[in-house]
């Protein structure tokens, strides 16, 4: 849908800012101490849980410093790997069921090539959602709420308050429109040479 402001360019409209994930549409959170890890921290998928492994000494402080800078290595690591149209579409299944109760079904869900002003649309007649290849790399929570986004129009057509509020059941809404705002504020910026050590 042209009118979506996620498909523009410009900003989207802000929603009230949601707590940090912690409801049941988040993965678990495993923080284990270790008398044995002195500076190290490490995490890894276990399942649909994140492990964090930490030395005991850290304070509660340092704990959640760290669990948000693994959880956000582990996050940039991930959207490395770059899925193809069947893993996309098993991905939108699985978060129609997550967030929509499996209420969105959508018949063809794939990365194009020709989106360049949008990040997905989604055309509800047909049950079709197109994503921009400009996702490809970007974190999964990202590539996860366009996907919920375009979703979320296959059972509310327009950007009114019942469009929005089903989009609030996706914990990180607010951080990965913020991302999206800030790719595009960046590709707005004037090319300035040598910046990059050209």
């Amino acid at each position: 849908m042209s009118a979506d402001p996620l498909h523009r360019a410009g900003a989207p409209p802000r929603t009230p800012t949601n707590p940090p994930p912690s409801g049941p549409g988040t993965s678990p959170i495993e923080v284990r101490r270790s008398t044995r890890r002195r500076r190290t921290v490490s995490a890894y998928r276990e399942g649909d849980r994140t492990v964090v492994l930490i030395p005991a000494r850290m304070s509660e402080a340092e704990e959640q410093r760290w669990v948000s800078v693994m959880l956000d290595k582990l996050a940039a690591q991930e959207s490395k790997r770059v899925l193809g149209d069947a893993e996309l579409a098993e991905r939108a299944d699985r978060l129609s069921g997550q967030y929509f109760d499996g209420r969105a079904r959508p018949a063809s869900v794939r990365w194009v090539t020709n989106q360049n002003t949008r990040w997905g649309s989604c055309t509800p007649s047909e049950g079709s959602i197109r994503l921009s290849h400009r996702l490809q790399g970007m974190p999964e929570y990202v590539v996860d709420y366009v996907l919920l986004h375009e979703l979320a129009h296959l059972l509310v057509p327009g950007h009114g308050p019942r469009f929005w509020r089903l989009l609030e059941a996706y914990p990180r809404t607010e951080r990965a429109r913020g991302y999206l705002e800030g790719v595009v504020a960046a590709d707005r910026l004037p090319h300035v040479p040598g910046a990059r050590g050209e």
